[in-house]
This record gives structure tokens, sequence and C-alpha cells, in this order.
């Protein structure tokens, strides 16, 4: 069995999501956590979960929305949490590309949604993008708010990151990235980067792993993922399949719900 920690079934190429689930299952693919990145795309994570079995949700503000947010914002993903279906503040973090919300107005609204997490004892998923040395500096101030665990999605960095983001305690999830022929970088995180803290996921409905590349992207293509994880690492695909399997569900409950 697989999980897809991280996909966004409610975006709209996405659409014909009854038959996208229908093929996840024939890939052997039991359990999905769909991600918002704000709180309207929160509530409609949480109500498209509570819609499909298996399906489960991630709620919070993403930083390239954290200048919108409004002062109540809180409270309403406090509210969402209460839903046996949410399973983790996410996906929340820095990314400082040209644009972007300004780095404090996004510190500022990451730290807030650890404190939730914390309170409400729920995992965290971080998004990072070029901003790793910000981001590393944050979670290493604010360490006590990682007690109940949390993952980097779509790991792009190298193995020296990895080994840092392991050293807070935290897991690291790889998608189609890792598959990609140029990412050498990546691939060397996976070497390094312990099997028992190793989550899978595609981030649908982007980057594809191969041999898919540049096609939409769905939870069913996960076993690809997991095939060129056994590759690198020298494994079986079922140890492969086991073991993350076995993280997730120890990182984000499932079992507590079912």
């Amino acid at each position: 069995m697989f999980i897809d920690t991280h996909c966004h079934m409610t975006d709209k190429k996405l659409a014909d999501c009854e038959n996208i689930l229908s093929r996840m299952h024939q890939m052997n693919v039991q359990k999905i956590i769909t991600s918002g990145f704000d709180v309207n795309s929160s509530v409609e994570a949480v109500e498209f979960a509570n819609e499909h079995d298996g399906v489960f949700a991630s709620i919070g503000v993403y930083p390239c929305e954290a200048d919108k947010v409004e002062g109540d914002y809180l409270e309403k993903l406090k509210t969402l949490a209460k839903n046996k279906k949410v399973v983790a503040i996410g996906e929340i973090g820095l990314e400082l590309r040209e644009g972007s919300p300004e780095f404090e107005v996004q510190k500022h609204v990451l730290v807030e949604q650890m404190k939730l997490a914390h309170e409400l004892s729920l995992p965290l998923i971080f998004h990072c993008r070029e901003a790793i040395g910000k981001m590393l500096e944050i979670l290493k101030e604010n360490k006590s708010l990682l007690e109940n665990g949390g993952t980097f999605h779509c790991f792009t960095e190298s193995k020296e990151v990895a080994q840092e983001i392991i050293k807070l305690g935290l897991h690291i999830s790889f998608g189609g990235v890792s598959t990609f022929k140029n990412a050498r970088k990546v691939q060397e995180a996976v070497l390094i980067v312990p099997l028992e803290k190793i989550l899978l996921e595609t981030d649908s409905p982007y980057l594809a792993p191969e041999p898919f590349r540049s096609t939409l992207n769905t939870p069913a293509n996960i076993p690809y993922i997991a095939e060129n994880i056994a590759r690198l690492k020298g494994l079986s695909v079922q140890e492969v399949a086991e073991m993350t399997t076995t993280n997730a569900e120890k990182l984000f409950s499932f079992k507590t719900f079912e």
C-alpha cells in the first residue's frame, strides 16, 4: 500500500476526480492528503476529504498568500481543524522568489501557524522555495513547536540540508522531482535520508515523475516515485512501500480516525 502525503485534489486541473481516485486505488494508493493554501482552499480540502474515503486534508496559509490573511484566519483554521479528516497544518513556510510577500510578513504567518499546530497537537507540512537558510533558522529558533513532527514537502535541496532537517526530527517528502534525470542533488539526498524518515508525495497536479514528466500528475503516480527511491537505495519497492506507509500513518495518525 502507498500513501500520497501531498496533493491538490481541489485544483481545477483534477476536475475528473472520481476517475483519478479510481485509478489511484488501482495503483494501490490507499490514502492521500489534499492540501489547502489559504483559508478558502483549506475549506475546500476538508469538504473534499469528507466526501471521499481514504482522503484526508491539511490546512494552512501558503507563504505567497501570507500578505492576504485576515485578522481571524487562525480562528478559522482552528475551527476547521476540529474536523476528523484534518491531519496536519500545511502547507506553510517561506518563498523568497521575486514578487513574494515581504520576508517578515511570511515569517510572522509561518510562526503563528506553527504555534497553532503545536496547540492542536498536529504535525506540520512545510513549503520552502529559495529560502532554505532562513527557513532552517526559524525552525531552529522555534524547535519547541516541532514536538508533533512534520515534513518538508517536495524536497529539492541538497543532502547537507536534508541532514539538518533530520536533526530537527522532521521527515522529508520526495516527489516527482526525485525521478528527474537532472536531479542529481535530490537523488544524493535520497541516498542519505534514512528510510524511516522518508514520505512519498505527488504534489498533483504538478511535477509528474518520469516517465510522465510534463504531463498531468495524479496520485496514481506514487508507485513510480517509490520505484525510483527503491532503485537508488538498493531496496525492494515493497520495502519502500511498507516503511513510507508506516511513516505516514505514525506522523499523521490516520488510524485514529478510521
